[in-house]
């Protein structure tokens, strides 16, 4: 059986993921930054018949949770197939060039670059033993700066510099990993699941969780011959999908 780790996963998209991920009969460990929210989930899951899942204990931006983690995943399987980076923070108000703080960017970045950072790193051992790894970074188009740079992009009014930014900050390490990887059996993407209802956006986006869902789980389970280092989203490109950086 095939293992998974999601993190910020107890909620939204990233309890979606883990569903439709135990659905096709995968082990998925739930990360969580409150455990006890954690252990509601995987109630919640098991409710539904699905026993393929387990709540971890993980806060992306604590050094020792991640070590934690790792070493309490380490000590349930000696492989990890499928690793989606899926928490984040949008960061507060305001999220203007001029007024932004430091203190925002500072906690915004800990969570959406540093913490894909540490997990990545933390696991990647894991991963390496898997022979079809894969790794998700769940990002935002609003990440993308040839389309915030397009007048024509339907989102380019929407500009909020601190979370745009970690998101940009993050593709870059995707390119750089799936670059030192690419002689291997990994494929790295970065994902956007679109602008989907939910808590994190007050539950302005027009896209249901289901379908954001789908959009990671399948870069997660792309074949060998699928691509690494691209950066997707079938919201802004129906077509192929992939977008520009």
């Amino acid at each position: 059986m095939k293992s998974a780790l999601v993190t910020g996963a107890n909620k939204s998209i990233g309890f979606e993921v883990v569903k439709q991920l135990a659905q096709k009969g995968i082990y998925v460990y739930l990360g969580s930054r409150n455990l006890q929210n954690g252990m509601a989930a995987v109630d919640k899951l098991r409710a539904e018949g699905l026993n393929n899942v387990e709540a971890i204990q993980l806060d992306i931006t604590d050094d020792e949770s991640v070590k934690n983690a790792r070493s309490e995943i380490g000590s349930k399987t000696k492989v990890l197939d499928i690793l989606i980076n899926n928490a984040g923070i949008y960061g507060g108000y305001p999220q203007t060039a001029l007024d932004a703080t430091i203190d925002q960017f500072k906690a915004t970045y800990d969570a959406n670059l540093y913490g894909v950072v540490r997990v990545t790193q933390a696991f990647i051992d894991l991963l390496k033993k898997s022979p079809e790894p894969r790794i998700v970074n769940v990002s935002s188009s609003q990440g993308s700066i040839t389309l915030h740079s397009d007048p024509a992009y339907k989102y380019y009014d929407y500009k909020g510099v601190v979370y745009l930014s970690s998101k940009s900050a993050m593709n870059m390490f995707t390119v750089v990993l799936a670059y030192e990887l690419k002689n291997t059996a990994f494929k790295i993407n970065a994902v956007c699941p679109g602008y989907t209802k939910t808590d994190f956006n007050g539950h302005r986006g027009p896209g249901s969780i289901e379908d954001a869902g789908k959009r990671i789980v399948k870069y997660a389970l792309i074949g060998n011959d699928g691509a690494t280092g691209k950066f997707f989203s079938e919201e802004n490109n129906p077509e192929t999908s992939e977008i520009p950086w």
